[in-house]
């Protein structure tokens, strides 16, 4: 049993690495990615032995992201699939690594930004001209951020201290 848990919770870091990997070579981060965590979240906090009351935080948890991340989609903050993504790795999470996740996610989108800041500054000019395109869309002077690699580093930083993580530890 203990094989099929661990199987499980593998989905979620799969799947958050996936959605870097496509926000960063192509600014978008496809709904199904979003979804599939959604859908596996169930099977997976079933499986992990979650009792219903932590399977019940991760959702409010989850909602409230939800509504975080479309606050901050309106701002012109974030994406709408970083938005998506951010709620369901929260879901994931659940409470209380939420609060951790944010704080390692925000410092993780400061250092992406620095890092995109300084690629695009003009320094690297000769480097990224003779680079893939999705790494010179990445080095574009006024290009987007693409925030879930910041998310995706949050995530799986805080994933251990999950509550999906620790009832598979705990059981």
């Amino acid at each position: 049993m203990q094989t099929f848990q661990f199987a499980l919770l593998l989905i979620f870091p799969a799947l958050v690495v996936v959605a870097a990997l496509k926000d960063a070579t192509s600014f978008t981060i496809p709904n199904w990615i979003s979804l599939a965590l959604i859908v596996a979240f169930a099977p997976a906090a079933f499986a992990s032995g979650a009792s219903l009351a932590t399977i019940g935080l991760c959702a409010a948890a989850g909602v409230a992201a939800l509504a975080a991340g479309m606050g901050m989609f309106a701002a012109g903050w974030i994406g709408g699939g970083d938005a998506k993504l951010f709620a369901a790795a929260t879901l994931w999470l659940g409470w209380p690594a939420a609060l951790p996740f944010m704080l390692i996610t925000g410092m993780a989108g400061g250092v992406l930004t620095l890092g995109l800041l300084s690629l695009r500054s003009g320094w690297f000019e000769p480097v990224l001209a003779g680079s893939p395109p999705w790494v010179r869309k990445l080095g574009a002077q006024g290009g987007d951020i693409p925030y879930g690699v910041a998310i995706a580093v949050g995530a799986l930083v805080t994933f251990p201290q999950g509550a999906l993580a620790q009832a598979v530890g705990a059981g």
